[in-house]
């Protein structure tokens, strides 16, 4: 897409998920969006491609109609947490819920047909987050790597393909509340001890248990991270 099509398109994006089209009714046509945009024509018919890809709208002859949001594409998430400076928090929560979810479902397709090399691996992602040292930076990205290499280990592609289009939707797009982000080292290195002896001992209710607790963790630090930024802001407001 060229620059011009790109700038319209997220203008046309913003203003539905904005609510400013609802649901079954007709966005400008293209003679009103070249006018608006002092675009061409070839510049609206790409962004409006753009539009029907990610499942916003649907083209009749008459013109292009807004969707119901939940008919959108997955790759929508990006744009909706992009819509303010900070992400929506509700929105935030729910993404780490399913995230959470997925990622406790691979780990128990990974404990049924991992060979030990494959939990070798595993455990040793564990290792900073037992630490209570690792900086705050390192806690997270630790927290990532483990997340993406379970994923790749379960060998489940449905899984592997909708966790990764939200994970590139989602962490580009958490950096201003992922900066305010402070771990508690001491919890999350009891839980990495529990997942490490789950793992070893292949025990299924346990890395079952000890996943929901150590995701339940990660909501905990995110919502006190959204806290803190949200009174970042106000204070240089």
């Amino acid at each position: 897409m060229s620059m011009k099509s790109d700038q319209v398109a997220n203008a046309l994006i913003g203003d539905v998920l904005n609510g400013q089209y609802r649901a079954g009714e007709r966005l400008p046509s293209e003679r009103d969006l070249v006018a608006r945009f002092d675009a061409n024509r070839g510049a609206v018919r790409e962004a409006m491609a753009k539009l029907v890809q990610l499942g916003l709208v649907e083209v009749h002859p008459g013109g292009a109609r807004v969707r119901e949001r939940e008919l959108a594409s997955l790759d929508v998430i990006g744009y909706l947490l992009a819509q303010r400076d900070l992400p929506d928090p509700i929105l935030v929560d729910q993404i780490l819920l399913v995230m959470n979810s997925m990622v406790s479902l691979a780990a128990m397709q990974v404990l049924e047909n991992a060979n030990d090399d494959t939990i070798a691996d595993i455990r040793a992602l564990l290792r900073p987050l037992m630490r209570l040292t690792t900086s705050d930076t390192e806690h997270g990205e630790a927290r990532f790597a483990l997340m993406k290499h379970i994923m790749l280990a379960s060998k489940n592609l449905p899984l592997q393909l909708i966790a990764r289009t939200l994970v590139e939707q989602f962490a580009p797009n958490i950096s201003a509340v992922a900066d305010y982000a402070t771990p508690d080292r001491e919890r999350y290195a009891i839980y990495a001890r529990q997942l490490d002896m789950a793992l070893t001992d292949r025990d299924m209710p346990a890395l079952r248990g000890t996943f929901d607790a150590f995701f339940e963790l990660n909501r905990e630090t995110m919502t006190r991270a959204f806290m803190l930024a949200q009174g970042g802001q106000e204070a240089i407001a």
